[in-house]
């Protein structure tokens, strides 16, 4: 598709003059009839063609026909072979990798307003190992009519934020182009959901449409550098007392490469990113894998209590995902001897996200979502800390289900990157750290994010996010319960085996309040709380 015809490339503009001045020859006379019998039809073909190609350039509900006018038609074509015939030629409706095609096509009805059911009974094998349910109830309630929201903010917060419990997670202005950027953040004001900025800075594009911001300080601290790469307390506290930003996370690592940092490629690196980054064209980005600004658990949290600060009392928390669990356990000890604790804590999951990461780390590091989610949820139980810190999820959450499931088993609210990608139109092309983006939502090239309209695509992103809570609160009242904060393990269960059912409480077991403190034998949590020191990550002994 690379090769065909690119809006106003060469080829384009070539085939396009020829059209015209052989359309003028004819209508002036000067080709004879009996050679027009010869050319009529392949010149009607191309006139046909080349008006379909002007239309396809000037609509704005498909970016990938504004990119690949005529040839992007081929895609759609597929799309609607029959589905009895696709099952011999293409993935089937549960197949697809990282998101299924049924997933993606669930979340294009909903961001188009356009049915979203499906006939004729699943097509899971719901007698497999590994299969989930939710638990319904003979007694259902009616459908909650309030829009579900949380308040992140403990004790030490001035400045509590009533969050919805869906949100865009962590995406770069970078690694996503300007008008996703404008996309994403528009439809968040228009929604009442707060758009995470990722660790690239808060740019003129997430300001420019008044959004509810999360805004993320990596290792990079860009946005608040000084020259060296170091922190800068100053321009902190000066972005981070703007209105619109909400909340303050530090990114401590991230689901697609844990412990690696993270990379813009130098492709993707334009001059208007160097600038708002602090760093040089022509180079890759680079994050480094650990912070400078602290190397010890006692230091991290005294790091967190100064953005609080800094911001002027606004909830301030971290992003992970859980490796070593004695570090984490380090941290929970070091909020006990400090007295310093996060407003929040999201918990990334090894299913990686947009990040480009190379191939082991992706595949092979770090603990999935949802162990991790339940890992903090306990841990924070243990140390008698789970009333006053909020926990977000945040690891392949596209659907009610997926949202459902996360806060069962410990998060408070649930945040999406590729569901998000999707709503903007994004066909899971897997070429995102190229800067080929063929629907413009992962690419600096102005040729290609032109193909992105942000007016449809603002509608897309509320749309998606409402119809979500709408199937959420669906899910909520189907069970007997009235918000997503009363759901708990024993609402779910899963196959084990071909013949064996557990219940979530089973699955996931919660520790006692305190227990951490007082002493566990609890062996998820036993040895690791013995190897955690609040003075270091390292492990004692």
């Amino acid at each position: 598709m690379e090769t065909l015809l690119l809006p106003f490339s060469p080829r384009f503009i070539v085939l396009t003059i020829c059209g015209v001045v052989t359309a003028l020859l004819l209508g002036i006379g000067i080709v004879d009839h009996k050679v027009l019998k010869l050319i009529a039809i392949p010149f009607v073909i191309f006139g046909a063609l080349t008006l379909l190609g002007f239309r396809d350039l000037t609509q704005k509900s498909h970016a990938v026909l504004r990119n690949y006018p005529i040839s992007a038609h081929l895609r759609f074509l597929l799309e609607e072979i029959r589905p009895e015939m696709r099952q011999y030629f293409f993935e089937s409706e549960k197949d697809g990798m990282p998101f299924s095609r049924d997933t993606r096509a669930v979340i294009y009805q909903r961001a188009k307003m356009v049915l979203d059911k499906r006939p004729f009974g699943t097509q899971i094998d719901i007698y497999r190992e590994g299969y989930e349910w939710m638990h319904h109830s003979v007694a259902p309630k009616p459908h909650a009519t309030e829009k579900f929201r949380i308040t992140i903010g403990g004790p030490d917060c001035k400045k509590p934020y009533s969050a919805s419990v869906f949100n865009i997670s962590a995406m770069s202005f970078g690694a996503l182009s300007p008008n996703a950027v404008r996309a994403l953040n528009a439809g968040a004001k228009k929604g009442g959901f707060a758009h995470d900025t990722g660790e690239g800075g808060v740019s003129p594009y997430h300001r420019e449409n008044g959004g509810d911001i999360i805004w993320e300080i990596g290792s990079g601290y860009f946005g608040c550098r000084n020259r060296d790469g170091s922190f800068n307390p100053d321009e902190f506290a000066r972005i981070a007392s703007d209105d619109q930003i909400k909340m303050v996370e530090l990114k401590i690592s991230q689901g697609a490469k844990p412990g690696h940092g993270g990379v813009l490629p130098a492709a993707k690196v334009s001059e208007e990113i160097s600038k708002i980054r602090g760093v040089s064209m022509g180079e890759d980005c680079i994050s480094p894998a650990y912070h400078q600004a602290f190397s010890t658990p006692l230091e991290m949290m005294a790091f967190i209590a100064e953005m609080r600060r800094l911001s002027g009392g606004k909830p301030a928390g971290f992003k992970l995902c859980i490796g070593h669990p004695w570090e984490f356990l380090a941290i929970c000890k070091a909020m006990l001897e400090t007295s310093i604790y996060p407003d929040f804590i999201v918990v990334d999951g090894k299913e990686g996200g947009t990040g480009a990461a190379p191939l082991e780390f992706m595949d092979h590091l770090g603990m999935p979502m949802r162990e991790g989610v339940n890992f903090v949820h306990n841990a924070l139980i243990g140390i008698n800390a789970r009333d006053r810190i909020k926990i977000g999820a945040s690891g392949k959450i596209a659907t009610a289900f997926d949202m459902a499931r996360a806060m069962a088993i410990g998060a408070d609210w649930c945040n999406s990157a590729r569901g998000f990608m999707f709503s903007l139109g994004c066909i899971q092309s897997l070429s995102c750290h190229t800067d080929r983006c063929p629907t413009g939502v992962t690419t600096q090239d102005p040729s290609r994010n032109r193909a992105l309209v942000v007016p449809d695509k603002i509608e897309r992103v509320y749309n998606y996010h409402h119809s979500t809570l709408h199937a959420l609160t669906e899910l909520i009242a189907a069970a007997g319960l009235e918000h997503p904060q009363q759901i708990r393990p024993i609402h779910f269960s899963q196959r084990t085996s071909t013949t064996t059912v557990c219940s979530f409480a089973q699955l996931y077991p919660s520790l006692r309040p305190g227990e951490l403190i007082k002493g566990t034998k609890d062996v998820r949590f036993r040895d690791a709380w013995t190897m955690a020191r609040a003075d270091s990550f390292l492990p004692a002994g």
